[in-house]
Formats: C-alpha cells, structure tokens, sequence
C-alpha cells in the first residue's frame, strides 16, 4: 500500500534558510548602507509591494522579493504586540 500522506519539506530545518528577522536586517543594513532612511524604504515596500523601494545592493531585492508581504505584516504585528 503506498503511502499517502503528504510530505512536508522545510529548508529552515536544514539551516539553508534565512528567518524573517535575518532576511529584514539585511535588507535595512543594505539600505543603510547606500545612505536611504531603511525604515521608510521598507514601509514603502510593505504598503506597495513595488520592489523598487529596496536597493539591489548586497540583494537586499532579492531577499525582499522571498518574503509574502501579508506573512510580513502578520509577523510584524507577532513581534509588536508581544504575541
């Protein structure tokens, strides 16, 4: 009988990875370092969703791009509101 449950596969456990903090940090380093104000860049991001609010510098774009925008906020509002 073939097994029909479905199988569940996470990079993260292999460290391969990067948490949403991890990925967050560098994009605001990444920012920080081209000289933008990080904070209003990525709130520009998160509200729009137009990748051009990130630099591609150190692939801060790219990073941004990994992340769903509503897990972003939903985690956000996680860590905010001590949840």
């Amino acid at each position: 009988m073939e097994n029909r449950n479905t199988m569940v596969y996470s990079a993260n456990e292999k460290g391969t990875e990067k948490t949403i903090y991890e990925i967050l940090a560098a994009i605001y380093d990444a920012l920080e370092e081209k000289g933008y104000n990080a904070l209003d860049q990525m709130v520009g991001y998160i509200l729009s969703g137009d990748p051009s609010y990130i630099t591609g510098h150190n692939n801060a774009r790219n990073l941004a791009r990994r992340l769903e925008r509503d897990d972003l906020v939903e985690e956000l509002l996680r860590a905010y509101l001590d949840k």
